[in-house]
């Protein structure tokens, strides 16, 4: 495989500065094709011809000198790299150019060849890295904007820091009207203290907060929405909250249905063509029972969620039509509207409620029953209004997803594994099992990155999880920790030679190469191992037993695993672990 060289254009206007510069970077392994210019006009006839990945500019040039030469250069290269290169006699201006767009500035009478490669490459990393971020930043609001559904992400004390486009259709606010603001501020006034005081519940019993408001436009026109909201764990102790995500849905249409309904069976009567035409619009389907709960009408969404046509539910009980289970123990729930014809209320069913369909199919729904009256207000039914919920349900745990997994390989990340291993470390106590934590380091894994390019080195990283799942257990879990560091967390093992077996056949699956873009690539395992309870107490030192572990198996020559004992060990800085 082809490594292209990164093309520097050095427009230094000194020779001996030029030549030191030059000379530095022909000793860098030929990764750098440098072309010295030494002056403005010179530098911008090279740009106007050629395409340069990384600019050295002295700013004190025959024709140009200062921020006007630093404007001129960056106008025709604007995707460039640009660097300063400082005589220091003059830090503001050097502060000044990285203000305007430079990233950074090298003092020229420390330039020598082991630092400036490096440092280049270092700079040229952090820009790429910050690009990755950039476009995964994209792809997140390409995606929540594609959704029907408003996204509301605010910070610790509430306040706004991204809507997605459903947000601003809703709530009748633009992106900068929200940002910043409280998350209470789009709420109607008579409905802003309710909201507070049930989000305080929900924050003390650490559970979501659901809840069903009016929003007040800026037209004074007022949507019903249904609020849904999911703390965002910090991953480092995920009993600390890092910010909310609140998923808000336009139930108007729903409400407005429910108006509709209340109003006196007279009203009805009188109206009933106009009311026949709405139950008929709406998304939501209405299912009406008589007193013996055997139903008398569906509308064609009812007939849609629940399979039934309206012809061959009528007369049926309503447990055969509406039958309904717990989505956790999968046991049926009782009759719904007996309760609210008996106490003549409304009532609405738990949040985990799913409805079987008439071909056995299930679908998550929630819903609203009301007793039905004549014109006497004696009861005579009840009425269900109800909707399928599944595209919130799917919208959450993507969210959810999205926040536990790794991008790159789709493996656990650090907060997802934190979790487990406490509810594992929890379980071995009471089992008198033991859990194992192995820190797993990819070997020279920078060598083949910096080599090959970060497209081969991330084909690489997802054969590399792959591998790691098809090794282990089904109830371990496979984290990537960041980089090229990974970590498996073996759950309820009878010995400790349990992890050492599970290092072996790791070490033997890495043994055969990666075929990545038809290049065979082989890429060993330093794996450091701590056990609970022999060598940690809690979740923090079995990371950090199982990280010694890990730099003890580097010391020792990579390719190998090591177990945690703390009379071998001697504490270690991050600089020599990431030298190893």
């Amino acid at each position: 495989m082809i490594i292209l060289p990164t093309t520097v254009l050095l427009i230094e206007s000194n020779p001996a500065d030029a030549q030191l510069i030059q000379n530095a970077l022909v000793n860098a392994q030929g990764f750098f094709n440098t072309t010295w210019v030494t002056s403005l006009g010179e530098s911008l006839g090279v740009l106007s011809e050629n395409s340069v990945d990384v600019i050295l500019l002295d700013l004190t040039l025959p024709d140009g000198v200062g921020l006007d030469a630093f404007d001129t250069v960056l106008a025709a290269a604007p995707h460039a790299l640009i660097l300063v290169l400082s005589a220091g006699i003059d830090d503001e201006l050097m502060r000044e150019s990285m203000r305007r767009g430079a990233h950074d500035y090298f003092a020229k009478g420390h330039i020598d060849a082991h630092w400036l490669p490096r440092a280049l490459n270092y700079i040229i990393e952090r820009k790429v890295s910050r690009a990755a971020l950039l476009d995964s930043d994209e792809r997140f609001r390409a995606m929540s904007d594609a959704s029907p559904l408003g996204i509301f992400v605010s910070d610790v004390q509430g306040n706004c820091i991204y809507t997605n486009a459903a947000y601003h259709a809703i709530s009748g606010q633009t992106l900068a009207e929200t940002l910043g603001t409280n998350w209470t501020g789009a709420i109607h006034p008579e409905d802003r203290q309710q909201a507070i005081l049930a989000w305080g519940d929900a924050v003390r019993s650490q559970t979501p907060f659901i809840a069903e408001l009016r929003f007040l436009r800026k037209d004074k026109s007022v949507v019903w929405t249904r609020l849904n909201a999911t703390a965002i764990r910090d991953i480092h102790d995920p009993k600390k909250s890092q910010g909310y995500v609140q998923i808000v849905e336009d139930i108007s249409d729903r409400k407005n249905l429910e108006l509709v309904l209340r109003v006196s069976e007279e009203i009805i009567f009188d109206q009933y063509e106009r009311a026949e035409v709405t139950l008929n619009s709406i998304g939501d389907g209405v299912l009406t029972t008589n007193l013996e709960s055997k139903v008398s009408y569906l509308n064609p969404a009812a007939e849609s969620i629940t399979g039934w046509l309206m012809k061959d539910a009528v007369g049926l009980p309503l447990e055969e039509i509406f039958r309904l289970i717990d989505a956790e123990t999968r046991m049926p729930f009782r009759n719904p509207i007996k309760g609210a014809m008996k106490s003549d209320t409304t009532a609405t069913l738990p949040n985990n409620c799913l409805l079987v369909r008439r071909d056995g199919t299930e679908l998550p729904i929630e819903d609203s029953i009301a007793p039905i009256h004549n014109r006497n207000s004696d009861v005579t039914g009840a009425v269900i209004v109800f909707h399928d919920v599944s595209e919130t349900h799917a919208m959450a745990q993507k969210m959810l997803h999205m926040a536990q997994h790794d991008f790159l390989t789709g493996l656990a990340n650090r907060s997802l594994l934190t979790e487990r291993l406490t509810r594992a470390i929890g379980l071995a106590a009471r089992k008198k099992k033991q859990v194992s934590l192995l820190f797993i380091d990819l070997d020279n894994f920078k060598q083949i990155n910096d080599s090959l390019g970060h497209a081969v080195g991330d084909k690489l990283l997802q054969s590399v999880a792959k591998r790691l799942q098809e090794s282990v257990r089904v109830t371990d879990t496979v984290c990537r920790q960041g980089g090229d560091e990974f970590v498996v967390l073996l759950t309820e093992i009878e010995l400790r030679n349990d992890a050492a077996q599970v290092a072996e056949k790791l070490l033997i699956a890495f043994a055969l190469p990666h075929v990545i873009h038809e290049c065979e690539l082989l890429i060993s395992l330093s794996i450091g191992i701590s056990v609970f309870p022999d060598d940690c107490v809690d979740v923090e030192s079995a990371f950090q037993h199982a990280d010694d572990a890990m730099y003890q198996a580097k010391k020792a020559g990579k390719n190998t695993y090591k177990f945690y004992n703390m009379d071998n060990f001697a504490p270690h800085t991050s600089t020599e672990h990431r030298a190893l």
